[in-house]
């Protein structure tokens, strides 16, 4: 028989999202949050994304002129991670997915999550990638362990969450995005020749959007900084995020500036850019995030 919500209890709640969470095996590990690969195809097979195919293993093929495609984890992916979770003892899990206006990966998790017979299970869109992604579920995993109970988390935290979670994020190319059909709200005409690079982050339908353009890597760095201290605001409470693709040097400079404008975190994250994403955004990447903590007490 399927749990009711009644029997869950805080201490038998899982967390679940996928790879484009951009978590590291560590953090995954640590904040008992399971994660489902989407697939890659290239030329020469399938692969999961994080498990057998990573993000450098993608610039390589871009580079060499092959472009991979994406595809939604596979039903028999998302049907063994439950059962790993079920295995494990817990009661209930609430599912973190990538953006709906990029991916159906969060209808087929709701899909198989209704019709799985041995746990609760909430499914969210994250209406985000990556950094968003991650924030959210690292916030959740504070959470849980503070003793927040299932109903407080599925009806008020976790949207609550979404909504106040704020990524930014720069490409160096908006090739690929193009090649991959992915392009959304973006618009084409950064000018190559001027070092125009658009700062993007996500619409409210969850598709990507342009929201500023710069000229060069130091003012890409300043606009995302700039725009994670405008969307936190006078709130005193937030967590911070930096990630990367290919840029490590540039991430850590990115975090430095974003911390010294913003001191008074509660959490700083980190990530590497997934092998999904970097498919159509390539490398080069820079992303800062914000996430608003303090209205939601």
């Amino acid at each position: 028989m399927k749990k009711g919500v009644e029997d869950v209890s805080p201490q038998k709640i899982a967390l679940l999202t996928d790879s484009c969470a951009d978590l590291s095996p560590r953090l995954a590990a640590e904040n008992n949050i399971y994660i489902v690969p989407l697939r890659i195809l290239c030329d020469d097979g399938e692969y999961s994304d994080g498990v057998d195919i990573r993000n450098v293993d993608i610039y390589r093929r871009l580079q060499s002129g092959e472009l991979p495609r994406t595809s939604l984890p596979s039903g028999e992916a998302i049907g063994a991670v439950f059962e790993k979770i079920a295995e494990a003892g817990y009661d209930g899990v609430i599912a973190v997915m990538l953006s709906s206006g990029l991916s159906g990966t969060y209808n087929l998790m709701r899909l198989m999550g209704s019709e799985c017979k041995n746990l609760t299970v909430a499914v969210f869109d994250s209406v985000s990638g990556s950094l968003g992604m991650g924030l959210t579920v690292l916030q959740l995993a504070e959470d849980i362990r503070s003793g927040m109970d299932w109903e407080t988390l599925t009806t008020r935290r976790t949207p609550q969450l979404i909504a106040n979670t704020h990524p930014f994020f720069s490409v160096d190319t908006l090739e690929y995005l193009q090649k991959g059909g992915r392009i959304g709200k973006v618009t084409a005409t950064a000018g190559t020749l001027l070092q125009i690079k658009p700062v993007i982050t996500f619409a409210p339908d969850g598709q990507l959007q342009s929201i500023a353009k710069v000229r060069g890597r130091n003012q890409v760095i300043d606009k995302l900084v700039s725009m994670a201290v405008k969307s936190c605001g006078a709130h005193r409470r937030y967590n911070l995020a930096v990630a990367h693709g290919g840029a490590p040097a540039e991430m850590e400079t990115v975090r430095q500036k974003l911390t010294a404008a913003l001191p008074n975190y509660d959490h700083l994250w980190d990530g590497e850019i997934d092998g999904t994403l970097s498919v159509y955004i390539g490398d080069g990447v820079l992303g800062a995030a914000v996430q608003v903590l303090d209205e939601m007490e």
